[in-house]
């Protein structure tokens, strides 16, 4: 992701209500991991990584508004799973942290 992005990403987290603060250090990282894939993408094929980059970013203001709205969330979560879903074979440690990311959110009830 661009710099800019995550920074936003993360001052989104920092500041919501939803992701209790002991769940914050975690989100950070699993965007991190993200971020990393998406450059390694963008080599490739930066319109694709361009759509993952805002399907996260879509996900996590989803996640972090005051009041969460579960229909947008899901479909939030549901593109950034279709966005990577062809690089299942190419880029696994790509789908594997989109699915943590997934895996995350509907474990804090999001």
């Amino acid at each position: 992701m661009l710099k800019h992005t995550l920074e936003q990403l993360e001052n989104k987290i920092k500041d919501s209500k939803n992701i209790p603060p002991d769940k914050k250090q975690e989100y950070y990282e699993l965007l991190n991991r993200l971020n990393d894939e998406i450059n390694g993408i963008a080599q490739i094929d930066p319109q694709r990584a361009e759509s993952i980059k805002k399907f996260a970013k879509a996900s996590a203001h989803e996640a972090t508004r005051d009041e969460l709205d579960p229909s947008l969330i899901e479909a939030s979560i549901h593109g950034m799973r279709e966005s990577v879903r062809e690089f299942r074979t190419s880029h696994p440690r790509l789908v594997d942290t989109v699915n943590d990311i997934c895996i995350f959110l509907s474990k804090l009830g999001i």
